[in-house]
């Protein structure tokens, strides 16, 4: 493996991990949203990974010797859950009963999955730091 299959590989993973962050920050952000423009509460979006590698029959025709390694993602899930009902009668998109359908959103949750989310982008960051200083010092050897 050469040093910028390695650096694809972290880069991908960065931008899969950013991508996470921003859905995790939007759910964040509408766990109050009781009305959207598809109609109800706001659900609340998962994202799905899947690995981005070329098989070795796919890498034998290939004409560059340049293998597709990495994370990417695959699609963005919406949570199909029932929202939750909360009694609130003066609220205005409370129903006939006082009860206001809330997303299903659990704040502690959405936090742990930021911190997991974060761990993985510097782990990814450490790993391109790595690997600039092994080439770096390769360099070095060959003065």
């Amino acid at each position: 493996m050469g040093i910028f299959t390695s650096l694809n590989i972290s880069a991908s993973a960065l931008q899969a991990q950013r991508t996470r962050l921003d859905t995790i920050s939007s759910n964040m952000a509408n766990a109050e949203t009781t009305r959207t423009p598809e109609g109800g509460p706001y659900k609340r979006k998962m994202v799905v990974f899947e690995s981005q590698q070329m098989s070795f029959a796919e890498h034998l025709s290939s004409r560059s010797n340049k293998a597709i390694n990495g994370v990417r993602v695959s699609r963005i899930a919406v949570d199909q859950r029932e929202p939750k009902l909360v009694y609130d009668p003066q609220h205005p998109d409370a129903d006939d009963r006082g009860y206001v359908s809330m997303p299903d959103i659990d704040i502690l949750k959405e936090t742990t999955d930021m911190m997991m989310a974060t761990r993985a982008y510097e782990a990814n960051i450490t790993t391109i730091k790595s690997a600039k200083r092994m080439a770096l010092k390769a360099l070095e050897i060959g003065k």
